[in-house]
């Protein structure tokens, strides 16, 4: 199967660029992040691109270049919070290793510069994000084979915590566990043991 090694998604300032260049550093593969393909296509910032053009007319714009970096990319990838909002980008995400990245209200807001550059919650940031998050949750839940808290941890716990081989050798949910459950993974089938190597399908385990 071709694509990325691992997406990353999740809410708006859990860290999915930050944790993304740290992950690919570990893993010696490219980075990307298709919001910065945005910028550097349109020559505008992502809060210019809504205040000139609109929610729709990014989210038309975001789309392209999901699906672009999805068709070329081969290392690590970063998408835009809101990039799971449409659905045929739902579609391309299946199958692929998609960790989504979690955090609370309390976690997102203690972080500097959430605000920043993020039309969406220049307005009660708290509430907005809060509103957004739950909104998003169960798209997030759609596509992704791994879930992995940030709460309380460093880019770099986060980062490490998705370097594994199972997840990089896109065995993602079907191959063996990732064993990063004590770093606060999770799976389809439920958290799976820290360090133990068994399957994630429970009836394998049998």
């Amino acid at each position: 199967m071709s694509g990325p090694l691992v997406v990353l998604v999740g809410p708006t300032g859990v860290g999915k660029s930050t944790v993304g260049r740290l992950l690919a550093e570990r893993l010696g593969v490219a980075h990307r992040d298709t919001d910065d393909d945005i910028v550097a296509a349109e020559g505008r910032t992502v809060a210019e691109l809504f205040r000139d053009f609109g929610e729709a007319a990014f989210r038309a714009t975001e789309k392209r270049a999901v699906h672009r970096a999805l068709g070329e990319h081969h290392g690590v990838l970063s998408l835009g919070g809101g990039s799971i909002l449409d659905a045929d980008t739902r579609a391309l995400l299946a199958g692929q290793p998609v960790v989504h990245l979690t955090m609370g209200v309390e976690e997102a807001l203690r972080r500097p510069g959430l605000t920043a550059d993020r039309p969406l919650l220049a307005v009660d940031p708290r509430t907005r994000w809060r509103e957004l998050a739950e909104a998003r949750r169960h798209l997030y839940e759609q596509v992704a084979t791994a879930v992995v808290a940030t709460d309380g941890r460093t880019p770099e716990e986060v980062a490490a915590a998705i370097a594994v081989d199972e997840i990089t050798a896109k065995a993602g949910a079907h191959g063996r566990n990732p064993r990063v459950a004590g770093a606060g993974w999770s799976g389809p089938w439920g958290a799976a043991r820290l360090d133990e190597d068994r399957s994630l399908r429970p009836e394998e385990n049998r």
